[in-house]
């Protein structure tokens, strides 16, 4: 457990999972996501606490800018609309405050991300099986196990950890390289088009 660690171990523990991280996974959901939003498509995010702010971050680098300067890319997060998630959670669940939202808002050819340290988070199990039905491409940001949630996805990003404090850190620095992947496919194919 990282209370027990010294600061030096706790470093460690942080550098021994991030050299674990999937580098050929991180391209392919960075095209994918491309793909999908050259399509008419988006990227819909949504988590938890310390996982709704990694979420809320992605579509910012999206919509915003992140290492190049291009056009806004097609992002949404449910967790930052405080009205949606109050009413819903108040008159049925708190279970049901994404999953109602991508029946609203979600459609087929969409890229999902669900972000759960534990991978077992209700809400966030309940809105990706709303998004397979779908027809949307799901996707899971876990811990070490996976949770409850990686079987239900498309595909899972697994840290290599079964700390919170390293998953949450390990979630932001995916989400990092797939932004710096997703603008590095769009330089080349805008460089390819000037030629």
């Amino acid at each position: 457990m990282y209370r027990d660690l010294s600061l030096e171990d706790y470093i460690k523990a942080g550098m021994e999972a991030r050299s674990r991280i999937n580098a050929g996974q991180i391209r392919s959901i960075a095209r994918r996501i491309v793909d999908s939003i050259e399509k008419g498509g988006k990227l819909v995010t949504f988590g938890n606490g310390g996982s709704a702010a990694d979420a809320q971050h992605f579509v910012a680098e999206l919509t915003g800018h992140f290492s190049f300067e291009r056009k806004p890319l097609a992002a949404l997060c449910l967790n930052t609309n405080v009205s949606s998630i109050t009413a819903i959670a108040n008159d049925y669940s708190y279970d049901d405050v994404f999953s109602r939202q991508v029946d609203a808002l979600v459609k087929s050819g969409d890229v999902v991300i669900g972000i759960t340290t534990s991978g077992n988070s209700p809400n966030v199990i309940n809105a990706i099986n709303s998004a397979r039905k779908l027809g949307a491409y799901t996707i899971g940001m876990t811990g070490k196990s996976g949770g409850k949630i990686k079987p239900l996805c498309n595909e899972a990003v697994n840290v290599e950890s079964d700390d919170t404090p390293i998953i949450q850190e390990m979630h932001i620095a995916i989400i990092h390289m797939i932004c710096l992947e997703i603008d590095r496919i769009i330089e080349k194919e805008n460089d390819g088009k000037k030629n």
